[in-house]
């Protein structure tokens, strides 16, 4: 199941960061850090101004946008959307290089592609695609699309060097960035696992934290026991009661598969709290 297409919130983002249409427009003055441009009208309509935030100038950093634009000068922008008082706002970066915007836009939601991990860091990884212009690296990889299993670091899933074949969840024109996900082309293993509700387990606790523990139940399957499962004893750590490594029993009171997470309550309970 893709990513995108299971995630709400992802998927609106995906909507919001879609490309939009490309102007040909006129730059006519600047205000403040932003750039002014007249925008010709639809089918020879009356034109607009238009306004090309800082940010959407380009991907290079200028002391001043003078140094990039001119009074007269004629540009591409994509369309952003409609902003303070429905005024259009542009994005010039998304169009200065004709070669990374092509490759971007092939890109579509759903495309199977392959790369090379470029990078390996504890807020996601970075993976040079095939076929992207030369220099230049695109893809990327949020530490949530790596796996469906819990893991602590990137590096447990992905090496550099390695090569990958992941799905496309977006493709953004403005920042050149293309964010991939390794699990979409993966089943979600808590599918196959939803008919183990109201079973009693026995798994190895994978980590403890400050309300509870979480439980490798099987292969990418993890569960979370709170702590007030753990003893009918008020205390104050789990670390008073189980270690990291030692095996627990328990039973599986919920599986959610829309939030992909499992809750565990004590074996000796009949439907947890």
């Amino acid at each position: 199941m893709s990513t995108s297409a299971s995630d709400p919130r992802l998927r609106a983002l995906v909507e919001q960061l879609r490309p939009g249409a490309v102007r040909t427009v006129t730059v006519v003055g600047f205000d403040g850090t932003d750039v002014l441009v007249r925008v010709p009208g639809a089918g020879g309509g009356a034109s607009e101004t238009g306004r090309i935030p800082r940010e959407e100038a380009s991907s290079r950093w200028v002391e001043d946008l003078s140094e990039l634009f001119v009074v007269g000068q004629e540009i591409e922008a994509e369309e952003m959307g409609r902003w303070h008082g429905d005024r259009l706002h542009l994005s010039a970066r998304a169009c200065e290089n004709p070669a990374l915007r092509a490759f971007v836009l092939a890109c579509a939601p759903g495309r199977v592609v392959t790369g090379t991990v470029a990078g390996v860091h504890n807020f996601g990884v970075f993976v040079h695609l095939d076929g992207e212009p030369e220099g230049l690296c695109t893809g990327f990889i949020r530490v949530p699309d790596l796996t469906w299993d819990w893991i602590e670091h990137p590096s447990e899933v992905v090496a550099t060097g390695l090569r990958i074949t992941a799905e496309v969840v977006n493709a953004e024109t403005r920042t050149g960035q293309i964010a991939v996900s390794l699990k979409a082309l993966r089943e979600d293993p808590l599918v196959r696992f939803a008919d183990q509700v109201g079973r009693v387990l026995t798994g190895q606790v994978a980590r403890i934290v400050p309300f509870g523990v979480i439980v490798r139940l099987a292969s990418e399957v993890v569960g979370f026991l709170h702590l007030s499962e753990l003893s009918d004893e008020p205390v104050e750590t789990p670390e008073l009661l189980v270690g990291e490594g030692e095996l627990i029993t328990v039973k599986v009171a919920e599986v959610d598969l829309q939030r992909h997470r499992v809750r565990l309550c004590a074996a000796d309970r009949a439907g947890g709290r």
